[in-house]
């Protein structure tokens, strides 16, 4: 899949019933649930979890004002909190199962060298590696059932696509490619990228598609000011990448133009 062609490709998820989207509140996860909106080829339910869905004020608005949109309270990092939020999604997708796990929430600590923690590593390897793959695992019910329908390899069937970033890339950490120093964002991206193989790995014989994806350098609150994607440049791409993975790009690591990243 080429850059130019997933660029010129229009996002399409009408075959696609459920969507859920971790870290939502903000950043490049509610503008996610905008763009999706935003399409006549949106999927029948978005459910967009936040930390603290009273205070996500936007993504309130945007769930009042369309319909089939479900915010959900969930905290990543707690286990009970995971537990409730399956509760909450089958009876939002029924029978039906969930079709499309993004796993968007992460945090960035700024840790280079001379200033990284223990704590920092591990405050940001359990919310960037540990947290995506047990709301995963939590979530393999809804998942399968959504599987058991249908064939090949898809949005359509079920699919787990793990936000990740370049800068998990260990060839790419080198060079000019190394002046971004942060030892904690840096390992729990590069980690992220070995549990989407091990799910894929795992998950192959289900039909259930498992991607690692980069969505660009956006100006957020993360990516800081001098990024040079805007988030809507960025989802925009990112949405109609993942709208047309398929069977060839399972187990993969690639950017938000579809371009196949190194590990």
């Amino acid at each position: 899949m080429s850059a130019r062609t997933v660029l010129n490709m229009k996002m399409n998820f009408t075959k696609c019933r459920s969507v859920l989207i971790t870290g939502a509140s903000r950043g490049l996860g509610l503008q996610m649930v905008r763009q999706l909106l935003a399409t006549p080829e949106r999927p029948q339910k978005i459910i967009a979890t936040a930390r603290n869905p009273p205070a996500a004020e936007e993504l309130q608005e945007l769930a009042k004002s369309n319909t089939g949109v479900h915010v959900v309270p969930l905290d990543v990092t707690s286990d009970s909190s995971v537990d409730a939020v399956v509760h909450a999604v089958e009876s939002i997708v029924g029978a039906d199962g969930l079709n499309c796990l993004i796993n968007n929430a992460a945090i960035n600590i700024p840790s280079e060298l001379n200033t990284v923690t223990r704590d920092g590593m591990m405050k940001t390897y359990e919310s960037n590696t540990v947290a995506p793959l047990f709301v995963t695992k939590a979530l393999l019910p809804l998942l399968r059932r959504a599987a058991a329908e249908g064939s090949d390899m898809g949005i359509h069937r079920a699919a787990v696509i793990n936000v990740s970033s370049v800068l998990g890339s260990v060839q790419l950490n080198w060079g000019e490619g190394a002046s971004f120093k942060s030892y904690s964002y840096r390992a729990s991206k590069s980690s992220l990228n070995m549990v989407t193989r091990c799910l894929a790995t795992d998950l192959e014989a289900e039909g259930i598609l498992c991607v690692a994806l980069h969505p660009g350098w956006v100006r957020t609150d993360m990516g800081g000011p001098m990024a040079p994607l805007s988030p809507e440049e960025s989802i925009s791409s990112v949405l109609s990448v993942i709208s047309g993975l398929m069977e060839e790009h399972h187990g993969g690591f690639v950017d938000y133009t579809g371009k196949s990243l190194p590990w």
